[in-house]
């Protein structure tokens, strides 16, 4: 159920504040549709500047939290919460982390290999992928089905993505991530919804992603939230070669699906 998730949020794939008014105003208003239009303008605008500013940024590191909502048979909401960083070089260097309590992982790749190390285990699985990050992306996600979260955030094609399918776009004004003020925008697709707090100011980064699937009973939600974001020469981490730790085993992919440790989710998770 939570890999159905991940594909229908597009990780497989990628108003301002107003005063509450009564319905029949809503119903009554002439302008209505014009001001709806100036927000849905500015959302776009605000969401086209926040890709172009992640597509012209050469080197980039962050720290992450996730939230994996997951619903259960029986229509119990469970969460599955993450932490972990990412450093990046474009165009094709990347290394993350991501631990959960269950799984403490490192992924490395160099424009050629790129290695998964479960450091719980102390074994580590590298495949050929020569490219760039998008390739690495779309390989992780067709190829081998583990795509990486939130990556689309991070493609030179982001704008095309996130708004290939809306039919529906919202700006809500400010809201405040981890001491950042932002701007909160919402959007609509067939199959997913996703919100996005975008930071202000000449550093629009991406503060918190929301993405909701419309395609599972119960709407469970997946969210990133950043922090500790750093571009250019402050950015830390970029040092993308891969040295095993001792005693390291290699493992070949096959090995690594057998792992119930080292999938997306725990095993206790799959319910």
């Amino acid at each position: 159920m939570a890999s159905d998730l991940f594909k229908a949020s597009g990780f497989g794939s990628g108003l301002r504040r107003r005063a509450a008014v009564g319905i029949g105003v809503l119903i009554g208003c002439t302008g209505l549709s014009s001001r709806a239009m100036a927000g849905e303008a500015e959302a776009m605008t605000l969401l086209k500047s926040m890709t172009r500013y992640m597509a012209a940024q050469q080197a980039i590191s962050f720290r992450y939290d996730t939230d994996l909502e997951i619903i259960t048979n029986d229509k119990q909401r469970l969460n599955l919460a993450s932490s972990g960083t990412v450093s990046l070089a474009r165009p094709g260097s990347i290394r993350a982390t991501r631990s959960n309590g269950f799984i403490n992982t490192e992924s490395v790749f160099d424009g050629k290999t790129f290695t998964l190390l479960g450091k719980g285990r102390n074994v580590y699985m590298q495949v050929p992928i020569n490219g760039s990050i998008e390739t690495l992306v779309d390989e992780l996600k067709d190829k081998y089905r583990r795509p990486l979260p939130a990556a689309d955030l991070l493609l030179p094609q982001a704008y095309e993505e996130l708004t290939d399918g809306v039919i529906d776009v919202k700006d809500l004004g400010s809201g405040v991530i981890g001491g950042v003020e932002c701007d909160h925008l919402a959007f609509r697709k067939k199959d997913v919804d996703f919100q996005i707090w975008i930071a202000q100011g000449d550093r629009p980064f991406p503060c918190r992603y929301q993405i909701t699937s419309k395609l599972i009973s119960g709407s469970p939600q997946y969210t990133v939230q950043v922090s500790d974001w750093q571009t250019g020469a402050a950015a830390v981490g970029q040092d993308f070669s891969f040295v095993p730790p001792d005693g390291a085993r290699k493992i070949t992919f096959d090995d690594l699906k057998k792992m119930k440790d080292m999938g997306e989710l725990p095993s206790h998770y799959q319910l």
